[in-house]
């Protein structure tokens, strides 16, 4: 405990520009606008070559939700600059949302990229209120990299359930928190804070397939996998889907 307070001391001195910034009220709306949408994009270059063979799996049975009009309409929960388009099966039919509307240039970039896809709409929502989305409307609902930062999960995948039609998937593919007893998550405990600030409110000890697991689906598939990157604390993760 305490050799994790002093790193974590360390830690605060190397980011105090970052510190006084958001004491001053001046780092969020700087991390929203510019920082955050601009480094996500560089995670996510990475993180897609790291996890490319992981989600060409998770994603093979997509098809398999169609609709009884044989359309697969998916909702994507946190949809950034859309690097998961690329994995969905043509003619799908995507709703994209994110509480952060500053991700433009990518999105549009991936779009372009990825004309087999019917794009409906795009909305400003965090997955904990989706209220803009009928329930029982969506055949799918898509979540990478998102669960580690909204405020609440339970409230999420009650969303999340609310707006998949019975017989319905959830796919996920997030970071977690590592073995207790492993130095992976002593550094997670050190970062923890500092990580928090920088990235947005991204949590990484958390402990997500136990909230999947109390989540009410009536099938759910849990992996546990590794995904490394460079110099950073997120090489545990889950990956799975979940039938309503």
């Amino acid at each position: 405990g305490a050799s994790v307070l002093l790193l974590r001391a360390c830690l605060a001195l190397l980011a105090s520009p970052i510190y006084l910034l958001s004491f001053l009220g001046m780092w969020e709306p700087f991390c929203r606008k510019v920082f955050f949408p601009f480094i996500l994009d560089k995670i996510c270059v990475v993180h897609d070559k790291k996890s490319k063979k992981h989600k060409q799996e998770l994603f093979r049975n997509l098809p398999d939700f169609r609709g009884p009009s044989g359309e697969l309409r998916l909702l994507e929960i946190g949809t950034g600059g859309g690097s998961n388009f690329q994995f969905y099966p043509p003619g799908c039919k995507v709703t994209c949302t994110d509480i952060n509307p500053n991700f433009q240039e990518s999105l549009s970039r991936n779009m372009k990229k990825n004309q087999h896809l019917h794009y409906e709409r795009f909305l400003v929502a965090a997955g904990e209120d989706l209220g803009q989305v009928p329930s029982g409307s969506v055949d799918a609902v898509v979540c990478t990299l998102v669960l580690c930062s909204v405020h609440s999960v339970s409230s999420t995948l009650r969303e999340v359930l609310r707006v998949l039609r019975p017989g319905g998937a959830f796919y996920f593919l997030e970071h977690v928190a590592a073995e207790h007893s492993s130095w992976k998550y002593f550094w997670q405990q050190v970062c923890y804070p500092t990580w928090k600030l920088v990235f947005a409110g991204c949590c990484l000890t958390r402990e997500l397939w136990k909230n999947l697991e109390e989540a009410k689906f009536s099938e759910l598939k849990i992996q546990h996998i590794s995904v490394a990157l460079p110099w950073m604390p997120i090489e545990p993760h889950i990956v799975g889907y979940g039938v309503k």
